[in-house]
């Protein structure tokens, strides 16, 4: 695809080509993100940040990654927060907003508004996801750490075996994922949660047609055991139509030290969106895995920036520029000390 001046709205978008490309692009970005260097390549544009459902880490991540390429951010937090709460329309907030910002990061509760959104922008926009449809640019992050942990180990994309585990009903992030494994071969997926969370049909249909095995099951244990990736995922919740409903499938799949260690391959890679309900009635991936090798959520965290970083250089242009506009950093902390 032409990526400047692109939407990013569904990793529908992407072939097989486009992956490679951001990838290539996330790993010149590690330098900056690991504050080793500094880049104004993007000095005086704007980020619109635009998140209409909470979020930390996405909306905080594309700020930073906006940031470290030089640009300014501004944010738009809650849907009370603006005109949207007195009636404005998606085409209005999108033709003024889009007249303030050189590119857009959306987040709606809605499936298909940021799409919506995007039609009368009058620059790019990013989904940051919306409602129970999709998540792209987490689904690229995690397809990222996926490629980078399968390479430690002499794994690639085209030949491993992932486990999914928790809300796959409403879980945006892997049904973005799963779509992007779409483009790639001989994927073996496991399907782990209760029969009224289950993966669409509509999803592991694609899949298979895609020539992947997939497997459907309730049972965590026996799940876990061959998969090189276990990527859990919380409940929901604000999908549900009641907190009582959605109460009823809390900490359904426990994932701690003691079942890894004794049903997993000692190297599985543990993943996880975020953010990990940690109440002591959910805690669907306990604390007690903090320390452990294989815990990669916040390698997750970390790649995040990097893509982000990359699809705005992508989206912008710049991808080509951003040594051009380095300099060696004025301060240190313990991490760029290490």
């Amino acid at each position: 695809m032409d990526f400047i001046g692109a939407n990013i709205l569904s990793v529908s978008q992407f072939e097989r080509g486009d992956i490679d490309r951001i990838f290539a692009v996330a790993d010149t970005m590690v330098p900056y993100a690991r504050r080793e260097k500094v880049t104004r390549v993007l000095e005086g544009a704007i980020l619109g940040n635009m998140f209409l459902e909470p979020s930390t880490r996405t909306r905080v991540s594309f700020g930073c990654a906006f940031n470290l390429l030089g640009g300014t951010v501004r944010e738009t937090v809650g849907i009370s927060a603006s005109a949207l709460a007195k009636g404005e329309s998606l085409y209005d907030t999108a033709r003024v907003l889009s007249g303030y910002s050189d590119i857009i990061c959306m987040r709606h509760p809605q499936a298909g508004s940021v799409a919506e959104f995007a039609a009368a922008s009058r620059v790019p926009v990013v989904n940051g996801g919306d409602g129970a449809n999709e998540h792209p640019t987490q689904a690229l992050l995690d397809l990222y750490t996926i490629r980078k942990e399968l390479e430690g180990k002499g794994g690639t994309l085209d030949n491993f075996r992932i486990a999914m585990i928790g809300d796959l009903k409403y879980g945006r992030t892997v049904h973005s994922l799963c779509k992007l494994l779409c483009l790639f071969k001989n994927v073996q997926l496991v399907f782990v949660s209760p029969e009224e969370l289950a993966m669409p049909d509509v999803v592991i249909e694609k899949l298979r047609e895609a020539g992947h095995r997939v497997t459907v099951s309730d049972q965590l244990e026996q799940s876990i055991k061959a998969v090189d990736i276990v990527y859990s995922t919380r409940i929901q919740e604000e999908r549900f139509e009641s907190q009582e409903e959605a109460d009823r499938y809390r900490g359904r799949f426990r994932l701690n030290r003691d079942i890894f260690t004794r049903h997993a391959e000692p190297n599985t890679v543990i993943m996880h969106p975020l953010p990990r309900d940690s109440r002591a009635e959910a805690n669907e991936l306990d604390s007690d895995l903090n320390e452990h090798p294989s815990l990669a959520i916040f390698r997750q965290t970390d790649n995040g920036l990097l893509v982000r970083m990359a699809l705005f250089a992508m989206l912008l242009g710049v991808e080509d520029k951003v040594d051009q506009y380095a300099r060696p950093i004025t301060w240190q902390t313990r991490r760029n000390q290490v």
